[in-house]
């Protein structure tokens, strides 16, 4: 059983961060919320003070994917694993844990160097939240695509180490992803940590923001039709046309951020129980839709 409890904040250095905080608020359908730095966006999904944090710097990257501990006997377990594992692990300064305002908080870097911040005791906003209803509590902010070059590195880390059940695998062609063709298939693994389907997903894919994708899921098919509507209002690039997906059932579509990496915008996920659920693997992305343009297709 894993000692992560779900995907719980993302931060991302912008270039343009009020196109950014525009994006979030405006195209999203989130809140703003407030932080410690002036020159940040923070955006907010529930009662957390922001669960996407945008920091002003020279590129358009992601710099962490922060992932919540329950409490601190699980984030001492899970210290002391990586440290066995011959992790090297980095204990967030006072400073850190203030401008992240958890309790506790400790950093390492996976095998393709996607930065992981593993927290506790996190302080919640007291005012109400006020945007569009995402689904969040136990199942976290949603899921993230990262990039992973070596599927048997990928794994190991993600199961062995960081306790993730593997739920689901893609097997894909090189040519569709515009990698010479090869009768060695190529995967791309997906991985829980919670009763969401997936909260990782790991995939061979060039990604120049250090991300692929983000997903986050509403409340109903009507807050999906909204955002596609608001999509249109202000201009945002959507990238795909509205599918089902074939393993966790998710109804979305794709947005392109202003950093360059997209959100799945989606509703009806499935969750899973590991004591009944059963990992398989597919060669199909959706049942329909999804039809993707401008360099979209994961």
């Amino acid at each position: 059983m894993s000692l992560i409890r779900s995907l719980g904040y993302l931060r991302v250095e912008s270039t343009d961060v009020p196109a950014w905080q525009e994006f979030g608020t405006r195209v999203l359908g989130m809140s703003l919320g407030r932080g410690p730095s002036p020159d940040a966006a923070y955006l907010r999904m529930d009662e957390l003070p922001a669960r996407i944090v945008v920091t002003p710097g020279s590129q358009d990257r992601l710099t962490a994917a922060g992932w919540e501990i329950s409490d601190f006997s699980d984030f001492s377990d899970l210290s002391a694993s990586l440290d066995e594992a011959g992790v090297a692990v980095k204990h967030a300064s006072p400073d850190e844990l203030a401008d992240r305002r958890v309790a506790q908080m400790i950093s390492v870097d996976d095998p393709f160097g996607n930065r992981l911040e593993f927290f506790c005791g996190a302080a919640l906003d007291s005012r109400p939240y006020s945007g569009t209803g995402f689904v969040t509590g136990v199942q976290g902010m949603g899921h993230v695509v990262l990039p992973a070059t070596d599927d048997a590195a990928a794994l190991r880390f993600y199961t062995d180490v960081l306790g993730f059940r593997l739920r689901d695998s893609m097997r894909l062609h090189p040519e569709m992803l515009g990698l010479p063709a090869s009768d060695q298939p190529l995967w791309m693994r997906f991985l829980g940590c919670g009763p969401r389907h997936h909260s990782v997903a790991l995939a061979p894919i060039p990604a120049p923001s250090g991300m692929i994708h983000l997903m986050i899921e509403t409340g109903s098919i009507d807050d999906v039709g909204r955002a596609i509507d608001r999509c249109a209002k202000f201009k945002a690039p959507m990238i795909s046309t509205l599918g089902r997906h074939a393993n966790d059932h998710m109804v979305s579509f794709y947005v392109r951020t202003p950093s360059g990496f997209d959100i799945e915008y989606g509703t009806g996920g499935l969750t899973v129980d590991d004591a009944t659920w059963v990992a398989r693997q597919t060669t199909a992305h959706s049942v329909w839709g999804h039809r993707f343009s401008g360099g979209g297709g994961r």
